[in-house]
């Protein structure tokens, strides 16, 4: 497989954000061919001493989990981005760093984007739930499913809520994490941490000092110290296209930078693809709900953003979700990978209908693709009122909005 291209996380805190609200974003670069549902989680009690099974091992499970909405590869058990009902955002960037991601079958980077939101009330717990897993269990398997070679990775993570962010890069079980409560911050697939360092593991300069790759004397850069010396892959894309925009940036900013081909943020080529997106919307003012944006679909410059807000009772979305194969599917079973099942959900069936019309027929498509914004638009101006109402949430209104606008766009493509 070709190398994997960059995918980006944003986050923009007032007041480059727009009337006190913190804007996320993610694109997710994954294989081509690979499917992504959109998955509800209600909170949960759990039974003293129970495991819980992620992608590749089990782990011991806490008395409780909180509600979450993630987009991820289908096969897998965690995540590649989402949100909990706490309005904490996490997303997770595949690294590769001066030491080589284990092979050996661990938690996944996105194993512990998903443990992060289920045991995190905020972003600073979300981060320390993820570092104590990682101590523990580690990092490490097969990040796609491929029979052929095992793609293994160190992971970075952005973790927002609606007062903070950090950024948390990890190498093994060494980690460093950076605190961001201002301006924008964009990660990609490469070390970012410099000298500006908020907490870090224990034995993070110590390892490093004992690997040779640290003096001790020298200020302590931690991309400096654990990068690949050739690794020079440019993250200025996504940097750039936040930072150049001179108004306040909004939910529709996000959406226009996720679907940048130009800047190299939306990827296109010949063995990876954009796979799905998100943009999330936290206000500060917690009167106001977080509202959370996932396509469910590739290619956002050719996808809608659909509105997702936590309530009691959420409606599930089976039409975002991928079929399931239960213990017969060939990455639960070892060897993992011998075969790929057809993964796609009814979403992303009709999607490609609308993918097809859009590359062969250049007046339909234009119109096809007319239409869909205007879908996509209808649905961020009544998020918008919903922000700017001095009315409480009625969450009978709001249970079934994600299905809704699912049901509407599987409709729409038919």
């Amino acid at each position: 497989m070709a190398v994997a291209p960059p995918s980006y996380c944003f986050v923009a805190f007032p007041p480059r954000a727009k009337d006190g609200l913190v804007v996320f974003g993610k694109n997710s670069a994954r294989p081509r061919d690979e499917v992504q549902e959109v998955m509800y989680f209600s909170a949960a009690d759990h039974e003293p001493e129970s495991k819980v099974e992620c992608t590749y091992i089990s782990i011991d499970q806490v008395p409780r989990t909180h509600a979450i909405v993630i987009s991820r590869p289908a096969w897998l058990w965690g995540a590649e981005m989402g949100a909990n009902e706490h309005g904490v955002c996490i997303a997770n960037e595949a690294i590769n760093a001066r030491e080589p991601a284990a092979e050996t079958e661990a938690l996944l980077g996105m194993d512990l984007v998903r443990l992060g939101l289920e045991r995190g009330t905020t972003a600073k717990e979300a981060l320390d739930v993820i570092v104590a897993l990682l101590e523990e269990h580690g990092q490490g398997g097969n990040y796609y499913e491929d029979a052929d070679s095992c793609h293994s990775f160190q992971s970075a993570y952005l973790i927002v809520d609606r007062e903070e962010a950090w950024v948390l890069e990890t190498v093994g079980k060494y980690w460093a994490a950076e605190q961001i409560t201002e301006g924008v911050k964009c990660i990609c697939n490469q070390l970012s941490l410099t000298t500006k360092i908020d907490a870090e593991h224990p034995e993070l300069r110590s390892y490093a000092q004992s690997q040779g790759w640290w003096t001790g004397e020298d200020e302590f850069n931690f991309s400096q110290v654990f990068s690949l010396a050739d690794d020079h892959l440019d993250c200025c894309a996504g940097k750039d296209s936040l930072e150049k925009k001179e108004e306040s940036i909004t939910v529709q900013t996000m959406i226009d930078i996720l679907r940048d081909k130009a800047s190299g943020v939306c990827i296109d080529s010949e063995s990876f693809l954009t796979t799905a997106s998100v943009v999330s919307v936290l206000p500060q003012n917690r009167s106001s709900p977080c509202i959370h944006y996932f396509t469910g679909t590739p290619d956002p410059s050719r996808s809608i953003f659909k509105p997702f807000i936590f309530v009691d009772d959420v409606k599930l979305v089976p039409k975002a979700q991928s079929p399931c194969f239960g213990d017969n599917d060939p990455a639960k079973k070892e060897p993992r990978f011998l075969e790929k099942p057809d993964r796609r959900h009814e979403l992303y069936k009709a999607h490609e209908w609308a993918r097809a019309v859009i590359e062969s027929d250049q007046e339909q498509g234009r119109k096809l693709r007319k239409t869909m914004l205007e879908l996509e638009k209808q649905g961020l101006e009544a998020m918008e009122e919903i922000l700017t109402s001095s009315d409480p949430l009625d969450p009978t209104e709001v249970g079934d909005l994600f299905y809704d606008c699912v049901d509407t766009e599987i409709k729409f493509f038919k």
